[in-house]
């Protein structure tokens, strides 16, 4: 049982999933990120690995991948910070990225890279499942990783179940059809949307993502799934404050009220 499946098991609802990206808003800024995070009171931490053409990212992700890219944050950069804050937290850590970036490092070898630096889960927006229930999951697995797949309003329920069937961790519901970004609050046709896919009855836990940016729309997304993922609006409070746990403990502490 790797450390994404331990936090379920001990924390039911109300969980929160913090992003940020690797690199932003300095070259050296993750294990301070990640610690103060979870000093803060988050439980799970997304890293996301910067790229030049993330299609399910919007503006404010993007450019901070942009200048994470020009500060010289690189892949294998980031496997060493991550080597090194493994040493100091138990915290689950998730990679999020784009399956161009595996192919280029080598899929075994990232993969058990990932393994490697206490990397407990990855988010591959763009990996088809016919891909990886072919050809990766058997390593996947050996390695003892969760891989989470999203799920979007428009998701066919048979391809829901597949999904359910093989992700390990946590479903990733996008709360909308779009890209991500903070909104200020939450449709009636996204609780349409996530009260049926409650009545799924889904094996999987479910963490909703995509809009949400504040302790209101943490707390609706938390009732309706097993918590939430945030992102942009992090993105934004680092940018409006680079002393990175000042503005950690600010944000956190704005979200869980």
């Amino acid at each position: 049982m790797n450390r994404i499946e331990k936090l379920f098991q001990n924390k039911d609802k109300n969980v929160l999933n913090i992003y940020f990206t690797a690199g932003y808003p300095g070259v050296n800024d993750t294990e301070e990120i990640i610690l103060s995070l979870e000093k803060a009171g988050v439980d799970l931490v997304e890293v996301g690995m910067p790229y030049s053409d993330p299609l399910a990212d919007g503006p404010t992700i993007q450019e901070s991948g942009t200048a994470a890219l020009e500060n010289g944050m690189t892949l294998p950069l980031l496997f060493e910070q991550l080597a090194a804050v493994r040493k100091k937290t138990e915290m689950p850590l998730i990679m999020m990225g784009y399956f161009n970036q595996v192919m280029q490092y080598g899929e075994r070898a990232f993969f058990e890279k990932v393994a490697e630096v206490g990397v407990d889960g990855l988010i591959l927006p763009d990996l088809p499942l016919f891909e990886y229930e072919t050809y990766f999951k058997d390593i996947v697995e050996s390695l003892g990783l969760a891989v989470s797949f999203l799920i979007t309003p428009q998701t066919e329920p048979e391809r829901i179940r597949k999904i359910d069937e093989l992700t390990h961790g946590f479903i990733y519901m996008v709360s909308s059809s779009s890209i991500t970004g903070a909104k200020s609050d939450i449709t009636d046709t996204q609780l349409a949307y996530f009260n049926r896919i409650n009545d799924m009855k889904l094996k999987n836990k479910r963490l909703i993502g995509f809009g949400i940016s504040n302790h209101e729309t943490f707390e609706t997304a938390c009732q309706y799934a097993n918590g939430a993922i945030i992102g942009s609006a992090y993105i934004k409070a680092l940018t409006h404050n680079p002393k990175v746990a000042e503005s950690t403990a600010e944000f956190v502490e704005m979200v869980l009220g």
